[in-house]
């Protein structure tokens, strides 16, 4: 980025940082300690925005100079907000419920800058999962990588495996929504520049 402030990322998530190196970007983690708890009556898309820009307020309040990005993904199936398994147990029956259908990946982000401007969006993307067992879902779940991740799988690794077709924006299930963050960027006078 071309002559802008420095950047934070409000989040502890390895997918993030990856998806900001993959841009080329320069930046800071900071995680947020915001709760991320569902309110009454939110949709997915209120749930995510809404979080996506407490994280980043967070994390700004503590690095007034910089620019900071907060963001936040759920899974939604049957207007049912699946977060983060509370253990290798839920993992499985989200799996298995997931699996043979369509459900939704909502993922939020907010940008904060320096003079107090926020700019935030969401974008969303449905992903389709073959039909798989019990057994095939534990034995995912042992590999430990789906324990962090919405929805219980991480579409850039191991659970690509249970996907077969995806509509929408690849890096919105990852975490990240690229075109998204771009777009946020411009919105807040920043220019991405390609890394030279």
């Amino acid at each position: 980025m071309r002559g802008g402030p420095p950047l934070v990322l409000a989040s502890a998530s390895p997918r993030r940082s990856e998806c900001l190196r993959m841009l080329g970007l320069s930046f800071t983690v900071y995680p947020s300690e915001v709760a991320e708890d569902v309110r009454p009556g939110e949709s997915a898309e209120e749930h995510v925005e809404r979080l996506a820009r407490d994280k980043a307020a967070h994390v700004a309040a503590l690095h007034p100079s910089a620019a900071v990005i907060g963001g936040d993904t759920v899974v939604t199936l049957e207007g049912d907000i699946l977060g983060k398994p509370s253990g290798p147990q839920d993992a499985v029956a989200m799996l298995t419920r997931l699996a043979g259908r369509t459900h939704e990946v909502a993922s939020g982000l907010a940008l904060v800058m320096p003079s107090g401007v926020v700019r935030s969006g969401v974008s969303t993307t449905q992903v389709t999962f073959r039909l798989f067992s019990e057994e095939f879902a534990r034995a995912y779940v042992a590999t430990g990588e789906p324990m962090d991740k919405a929805g219980a799988y991480g579409i850039q690794g191991l659970g690509a495996a249970l996907v077969t077709e995806i509509h929408g924006d690849y890096y919105s299930v990852v975490g990240l929504p690229v075109p998204l963050l771009v777009k946020l960027f411009e919105a807040c006078g920043l220019e991405y520049t390609f890394p030279s």
